[in-house]
């Protein structure tokens, strides 16, 4: 369910999809758009026959499945891959998926993180935790010192060295708030209050 990216050229999150759906080689894979109905008969007829299913989304249009239909979806893995930016309301991704999660019947939802400026993605089984890519490495700074950088695990700013940006720029200062363990691992805490809504998404002409 990617509204928005499948709405404009170039997405890199739509690519990464076509190449996932083109490997499951299953005739059920595929990208809806206004179909939810659709879907729903699809995730339904999929239960019955105790299928695995990975259902990939933007956050707005799971937000927005869950609060349509009530499913009790036993057998899939729900995973949303941020994407509220100018759609709806902001919420706490703790917020987000406990909505997800009362909709459609999951027990957890996985998460993605990622944003236009990168290559690379970190990925959550569903406790809030990402786990970076082996190209990707997450630091802090101090939000009131942005020259303050440093790899030990507390609280502070974001920022991302992505060596998969052969080609641009490996040094993003983003402005999410967040927690870094001593594994490397993270967690998103929010948003700067005055951080511009901002995201591939939001790129139609």
């Amino acid at each position: 369910m990617l509204p928005a990216y499948l709405e404009r050229e170039g997405s890199s999150l739509i690519y990464m999809t076509e190449k996932l759906i083109a490997l499951t080689g299953k005739p059920e894979s595929g990208f809806y758009l206004n179909n939810t109905d659709e879907l729903v008969a699809n995730l339904l007829n999929l239960e019955a026959q105790n299928r695995k299913v990975l259902l990939l989304g933007v956050s707005f249009a799971l937000l927005e499945l869950a609060e349509k239909y009530q499913l009790q979806l036993k057998n899939t893995i729900v995973m949303e891959t941020g994407g509220m930016k100018g759609r709806r309301k902001e919420l706490t991704r703790e917020e987000l998926h406990n909505k997800i999660k009362t909709g459609l019947g999951v027990k957890t939802v996985h998460s993605e993180y990622g944003m236009t400026e990168m290559l690379s993605q970190a990925y959550s089984q569903g406790n809030g935790i990402y786990y970076p890519s082996k190209t990707m490495k997450v630091l802090l700074r101090d939000a009131y010192d942005p020259l303050s950088v440093n790899s030990l695990p507390g609280s502070g700013a974001i920022n991302i060295i992505d060596l998969s940006n052969q080609s641009s720029c490996a040094f993003i200062a983003t402005q999410d708030l967040g927690k870094l363990y001593s594994n490397g691992s993270f967690e998103v805490l929010g948003r700067f209050d005055s951080a511009q809504i901002r995201g591939c998404n939001l790129l139609i002409n």
